[in-house]
């Protein structure tokens, strides 16, 4: 088990790189000019067009922003300390003078003994060594945290931006998991149980509809019937909110429409696998063994036939989770919910490349983790099911 995890960790790196140099190579041919966009309708000379161009690395072949972006994506750096001071130098700040293969800075003076800030040749300045440090001769060896950057747009840091909606995304997404197993799995094994009866028959007709219908859509009716027609019917007595995560009802209140909206697809395809895998695993030998026996319907059903048939429907709601926590961008934005999907989404829009690189990078780590999770999560759920030397012996 310890040789497949770390088997799979090492095939994220080539993920990781590989869907960071495509998000940099599609903004080399997107439409639209940052700088521009940042300011709007208001006109800019030259001059300051290329000096904005230059504040925001963006003046540089996309291979050296690219460069640049992993390295301060890296916690590990290295610079150089071989120049000659410059004015007004301290023990504190340096000024970069060069790069040598575009990441290892060359800063002014000797290596120093704590953090120091580098002062770039645009002006901006960054921090080096607030984690820990290790000076080598003229080199020094520095722990940092991992540096998203800073919104174009706002000039917030996209750490900031991540950590302000990120979490909005995570309480839709587990409250949306939360009612996909409990009414998928729920209506899926009432079908099985019940085959060719009128719940069979409902639950078959509801999830074929369900899964016909468009997530947008499935908000904007759910908006109008809870949030305005029941609240004309019953003149303010009941109703739910339709948008926005606080006001005059409790923070739950505001999880209810948009979690049904986002689960909805998500059920009726639980409740479709789990009713098949059922219906499967009813006529295998262990399962007329159990019956055999003598035990009863429930108890075969819930120790004997739902360990095997749980496996897909296992797989799917954890496919599912990395999806959903990756952001859920018409959810949230029928809902006017501000998390990391319609953070994305305006990023995307306003050209805001620092942004969207880091909501990617965000997303991209957490459905890689997730599906780790749940490929280690089948050898707790079927026993024959064995990673790294077990197959061999």
């Amino acid at each position: 088990m310890f040789q497949y995890i770390v088997r799979r960790i090492v095939q994220f790196i080539p993920v990781f790189f590989g869907v960071t140099l495509i998000l940099f190579l599609v903004t080399t041919i997107l439409p639209g000019d940052p700088v521009q966009m940042k300011v709007g309708e208001k006109h800019l000379s030259p001059q300051v067009h290329a000096q904005l161009l230059k504040a925001y690395g963006l003046d540089q072949p996309w291979y050296v922003q690219y460069a640049k972006y992993l390295s301060a994506l890296s916690p590990f750096h290295v610079a150089f300390y071989g120049g000659t001071p410059a004015s007004g130098d301290t023990t504190s700040t340096r000024s970069e003078i060069g790069h040598v293969l575009v990441i290892v800075p060359i800063a002014s003076g000797d290596p120093p003994a704590g953090p120091v800030t580098i002062t770039r040749s645009d002006g901006n300045s960054y921090t080096w060594g607030a984690i820990a440090h290790v000076n080598v001769a003229a080199f020094s060896f520095v722990v940092d945290p991992p540096d998203l950057g800073q919104s174009i747009a706002t000039g917030q840091s996209v750490v900031g931006i991540i950590g302000d909606t990120y979490p909005y995304s995570v309480r839709l997404a587990f409250a949306a998991i939360f009612l996909e197993m409990i009414f998928g799995i729920g209506a899926g094994i009432i079908s099985a149980v019940k085959q060719f009866t009128f719940w069979d028959v409902l639950v078959t007709v509801s999830t074929a509809v369900l899964v016909s219908l468009p997530v947008f859509w499935l908000g904007i009716l759910l908006q109008f019937v809870f949030g305005i027609w029941l609240k004309e019917v019953t003149n303010g007595a009941f109703y739910l909110p339709v948008s926005g995560v606080s006001g005059e009802f409790g923070p739950a209140a505001y999880l209810i429409l948009p979690a049904v909206t986002l689960a909805a697809v998500s059920t009726a395809y639980v409740a479709r696998i789990m009713r098949s895998q059922l219906l499967e695993v009813q006529s295998q030998d262990y399962v007329r063994t159990a019956y055999a026996k003598g035990l009863s319907g429930r108890s075969v059903l819930m120790r004997h036939q739902m360990k095997n048939a749980l496996i897909p429907v296992i797989t799917f709601i954890g496919l599912d989770l990395g999806a959903l926590l990756s952001g859920a961008i018409l959810t949230e934005t029928v809902f006017n919910i501000p998390g990391i999907g319609y953070a994305t989404y305006r990023a995307i829009l306003a050209r805001d490349f620092p942004v969207v690189f880091g909501c990617t990078i965000v997303i991209l780590l957490v459905v890689m983790v997730v599906n780790l999770v749940v490929d280690i999560s089948y050898a707790f759920l079927d026993p024959r099911i064995r990673y790294g030397n077990a197959g061999k012996e």
